[in-house]
């Protein structure tokens, strides 16, 4: 089945995010930092929010059992932007020539419902999807299959059809449990010659 549809993920993917663009302004100590995200900051708590929890609870549930740490917990969400400090420009040409070509684009991200509202408003890459399945409106999580099943639904789209991109390996397995062919992002030239691969128009020098 020829694949004519292209599902973003978008953290990693189209949008640079990691905590330690902001946190390395804020330790001295490379090692107490790394502590503070595997002890504090966590990824699992950092996951709530995409899984729908607000970050007015997620600072109320963590500043009661790190007090010393406040100022840095609340930085997690007030300096938030300065964990992303751009586009992933190699991909953003990918999309970008896709969507002058016609492809029809969809993206579907774990991300908290506030910060995906503000990196909307920053980013005009994240403005032009057809549908975008954000998991904190959802409720749901990628890897689980129903998210995926959101968009499919909700779009009309055939499982068989769409190209997933993510960078996580589980995301993709995630993707291709529901039917979905899948590419797991590791660098935009990788990208694209596969892209091209699946004969899909991407409006770029080759």
């Amino acid at each position: 089945m020829a694949v004519d549809t292209v599902v973003f993920d978008v953290g990693n993917v189209l949008i640079r995010w990691d905590p330690r663009h902001l946190y390395r302004k804020l330790f001295d100590d490379a090692a107490a930092m790394e502590r503070f995200l595997s002890e504090v900051c966590t990824d699992a708590w950092n996951l709530e929010q995409d899984r729908g929890r607000s970050w007015e609870e997620a600072i109320a549930h963590l500043v009661p059992r790190f007090p010393a740490q406040e100022a840095l917990i609340r930085a997690y969400s007030e300096r938030w932007h300065e964990m992303v400090p751009g586009e992933v420009e190699g991909s953003v040409a990918i999309l970008e020539g896709l969507r002058a070509a016609g492809v029809p684009l969809y993206a579907i991200t774990n991300f908290s419902a506030e910060k995906f509202a503000e990196a909307q408003a920053r980013f005009a890459v994240l403005r032009g999807f057809r549908d975008v399945v954000v998991s904190a409106h959802e409720r749901l999580l990628k890897p689980d299959p129903a998210i995926y099943r959101v968009l499919l639904d909700r779009n009309g789209l055939e499982a068989g059809r769409c190209l997933f991109i993510d960078d996580s390996e589980r995301n993709v397995r995630g993707a291709e449990a529901v039917g979905m062919r899948a590419h797991h992002f590791r660098d935009a030239p990788t990208l694209a010659a596969e892209l091209r691969a699946m004969g899909l128009p991407l409006g770029l020098p080759a």
